[in-house]
C-alpha cells in the first residue's frame, strides 16, 4: 500500500494526459488518481468499474508499457507512471465491496455465446440496463483465455472467481459446460426467445506448423497446455516453438511444473521478438533459454530438426524466412509445445450459413458488431483475432450500445 501511495504522489495531473489517450478504454486515470489521494477508494473504483468492468484485471496484465505508462510525461526523463498497479490495488477494492443495483426489468433475453473478456464486458453491462442474461461456456468456469490461457501466477483465479459472484448476484444466469453450435444452435436459441445473441468464442483452433511430427505424442499446442497444465508429462528439457506471450506464459509454467530447461526457438533476431519486453525479461529471470534465428522442419521422437533461418523484405515490405542450406541439426528436447497463434474454431457458425467469416475463420462484423445473420452480434478476439483485454473490453462497450438500440428498435416495431 505504502508503494502505491509513494507512486499516486508521481502523478503531475497534467491537463491534456497522454496516458488517457493512449488507453484503448480512456481511462480517466488523473482523475482516479486525485480520488485515491483524498481517500475516496471507493468513488474512484466506481468510476473504473463503469468505464472498464474488467478493470481489476487490466491493471495486472495491460500493456501498460505501450500505453498508459508508455506515454506518461514522466517517461521522458525517467520511468512512467505505473497506474496498473493503483488501478488493480482500487478496483479490487472496490470488486471486494460493491452491489449492482438491479434495474427495472425490460422483458428481453440477451444470450452471450462465450464468457470470455468480451462476454464478460457486455453481460456487466447489459445486465445493469435491465435485460436478462444468460452466459453460455464451453468450458466449466468462465473468464475465456483470462482463466485457460493466462497462468496463475500472473492472474490470480480467485479473481475471476470474484467477478463470475458479482455477475451471479446481479441476476446473471451462466450455462456452463455447452458448446452452441453442436447440440444447440444459434437458431435454437431464437426459438426459445432471446431477442439478440452476442458471439464472443475467442480463438482457441491453435494454428500448425504444417511439418511432419505434429501429431507425435510428445508434442503440444501452448493454447492446450495453458488449459491444464498439471495433466502434461513433459519431462526435463523442453522445445518452445514461437515467441510471443503465449509462448512465455508457457515456457514459464512449466518450468513451475518441473521442467529443467525450456528454450524457446524463434526464426528472428531478438530485437524483433514478438512477445511484450517485460515478459521476456520475466522469462529469462525464471530461466527460460533463447535460441534466435532457427525454424523448424521436422518434429522427431528425440526433438526438433532446425535450420538457420536467413531473412529478406520483400517488395510489399514483409519479412521472408528462408533456410540456409547445410544448416540442419537436431536440437533435442523431451517434449515440443508449438505456441505459434491461434484462430477460431468453426462450431457455432458452421452450421449457420447467414453467419459470414472471412478466410481466415473470423467473424464478419461491422464497426458496430452486427454480423450478417439478423440479430445476432459478435465481437472480441473471433473478430478482430488475438487482442488485448482493454481492446475487447472497449468493443464490447460500443456493442452493448448497439444491442441496446437494435432491441429498443424491436419494441417500437412490435
Amino acid at each position: 500500500m505504502a508503494d502505491i501511495l509513494k507512486e499516486s504522489e508521481r502523478c503531475l495531473m497534467c491537463k491534456n494526459p497522454r496516458c488517457v489517450a493512449a488507453c484503448p478504454a480512456s481511462t480517466e486515470i488523473p482523475r482516479i488518481i486525485k480520488l485515491f489521494k483524498e481517500n475516496r477508494i471507493m468513488e474512484a473504483g466506481e468510476i473504473l468499474f463503469e468505464n472498464n468492468p474488467l478493470s481489476s484485471v487490466c491493471g495486472l496484465i495491460c500493456s501498460h508499457e505501450t500505453q498508459c505508462k508508455g506515454n506518461c510525461i514522466l517517461g521522458i526523463k525517467g520511468d512512467g507512471l505505473n497506474f496498473g498497479d493503483i488501478e488493480n490495488y482500487i478496483s479490487s477494492f472496490y470488486l471486494d465491496r460493491m452491489k449492482l443495483v438491479k434495474p427495472k426489468k425490460r422483458n428481453q433475453s440477451i444470450a452471450i455465446i462465450g464468457g470470455g473478456p468480451a462476454g464478460i464486458t457486455l453481460a456487466f453491462i447489459l445486465i445493469q440496463k435491465g435485460f436478462d442474461i444468460t452466459i453460455f461456456e464451453s468450458h466449466d468456469k468462465i473468464g475465456g483465455v483470462l482463466r485457460y490461457g493466462i497462468p496463475e501466477f500472473r492472474l490470480p483465479r480467485t479473481l475471476l472467481d470474484k467477478l463470475e459472484e458479482k455477475l451471479v448476484e446481479a441476476g446473471v444466469k451462466i450455462r456452463p459446460n455447452i458448446s452452441i453450435g453442436s447440440t444447440i444452435t444459434v437458431e435454437d436459441l431464437f426459438l426459445d426467445g432471446y431477442e439478440a445473441i452476442f458471439i464472443g468464442t475467442g480463438t482457441w483452433k491453435p494454428k500448425r506448423l504444417r511439418i511432419k511430427g505434429e501429431s507425435l505424442g510428445h508434442t503440444h499446442f501452448a493454447v492446450n497446455y495453458l488449459k491444464n497444465p498439471d495433466v502434461y508429462r513433459l519431462g526435463k528439457e523442453i522445445a518452445i516453438i514461437g515467441a510471443g506471450n503465449v509462448a512465455m506464459d508457457a515456457a514459464r509454467t512449466a518450468i513451475r511444473h518441473g521442467v529443467e530447461k525450456a528454450t524457446i526457438l524463434f526464426r528472428d533476431a531478438e530485437e524483433f521478438i514478438e512477445a511484450r519486453e517485460h515478459e521476456v525479461k520475466y522469462a529469462k529471470i525464471d530461466g527460460v533459454e533463447f535460441m534466435y534465428r532457427v525454424g523448424p522442419t521436422e518434429i522427431t521422437d528425440d526433438g526438433v530438426k532446425i535450420v538457420d533461418m536467413k531473412k529478406a523484405i520483400s517488395d510489399d515490405e514483409y519479412p521472408v524466412f528462408t533456410p540456409l542450406e547445410g544448416s540442419e541439426r537436431l536440437f533435442k528436447s523431451d517434449s515440443v509445445i508449438i505456441a505459434v497463434s491461434q484462430g477460431p474454431k468453426s462450431r457455432i457458425v458452421s452450421n449457420v450459413n447467414t453467419i459470414k467469416v472471412n478466410k481466415n475463420g473470423l467473424i464478419i462484423t461491422d464497426k458496430d458488431g452486427h454480423t450478417t445473420m439478423s440479430g445476432v452480434f459478435s465481437g472480441g478476439d473471433v473478430v478482430t483475432g488475438a487482442k488485448t483485454v482493454v481492446e475487447a473490453v472497449n468493443i464490447s462497450r460500443n456493442i452493448a450500445e448497439k444491442m441496446e438500440e437494435y432491441l429498443d428498435q424491436k419494441v417500437k416495431n412490435n
